[in-house]
Order: C-alpha cells, then sequence, then structure tokens
C-alpha cells in the first residue's frame, strides 16, 4: 500500500510562521533595550550582527543573557541602533537619538512594523520608490 497526500501540491503555503524558535531564556533589561532598538531599526539578528562584525548567536545571547560586554562593544552597539549608551545602559527613559516620523505616518509605520517582514519588505519597496520618484521630479 502506498502512502496517499492529503495536500495538493500546487496549494499555496498560508500557515502563518513566527520568525525564530521560541527563545529558552527571558530577556534581561539590556536584552530588552537591545530587541525594541533592534526592532525600530527593522534590524534582524543577523543584520545587525553582520554590522558589528560578530556572528548572530553572539549577538543572540546578548539578546537573551546577562552578559558583560566590553565598552568598546556596548558603544558600537548604541552608535549602529542610533541609540545613546546612557539608554542601554537603562540610565534615561528615552532611547531614540534621532528624531522618527510623527502623526499620520509614525501609525502607518507602526502599523507596518507588525506584518511579516515579507509584507513590511514590499511597502518599504513601494516607499522607496516613491521616493526616488519625487527626487527626480524635483
Amino acid at each position: 500500500m502506498q502512502a496517499e497526500s492529503l495536500f495538493s501540491p500546487s496549494a499555496p503555503y498560508t500557515i502563518p510562521m513566527t520568525a525564530g524558535r521560541p527563545a529558552k531564556f527571558k530577556r534581561s533589561a539590556f536584552g530588552d533595550k537591545l530587541f525594541a532598538a533592534r526592532q525600530q531599526m527593522g534590524l534582524s539578528q543577523m543584520q545587525l550582527a553582520a554590522k558589528l562584525g560578530i556572528t548572530q548567536s553572539t549577538y543572540a545571547g546578548w539578546e537573551r543573557r546577562t552578559t558583560a560586554l566590553k565598552p568598546e562593544c556596548i558603544s558600537s552597539l548604541a552608535e549602529v541602533l542610533h541609540v545613546s549608551v546612557d539608554y542601554l545602559l537603562g540610565h534615561e527613559n528615552g532611547g531614540q537619538r534621532k528624531g522618527g516620523p510623527v502623526g499620520k505616518a509614525r501609525r502607518i509605520f507602526e502599523e507596518v512594523s507588525q506584518l511579516p517582514r515579507h509584507r513590511q519588505q514590499r511597502i518599504l519597496g513601494i516607499v522607496e520608490d516613491l521616493l526616488a520618484a519625487q527626487r527626480i521630479a524635483r
């Protein structure tokens, strides 16, 4: 007797999947700050690790475990994430050094940030195309 598939090979794969596997460790306060700043920048752990010149697993450890970092690593993190060192260390409440979108633009981009990554990339591609066309039109 031969096994018979219940799924059609032409049917689209529609089961929503979360990014990555479930965490084994609860984030520290420092890890929470790193995670929030990385999400604000729209970077994956791998992308941020590449900018810092480290491996993704090393960076993941910084977000998930209590880790002693060299001062130059903290400084590099703050620079790449556009936050202050004081913010990362929990000495101030505000995180972003640069102003972001406000009003309706902020609400729209916050809503976009809740979408799956592939949809975010499509939307950002459209926005970038529109901005490029606007620059050419000037």
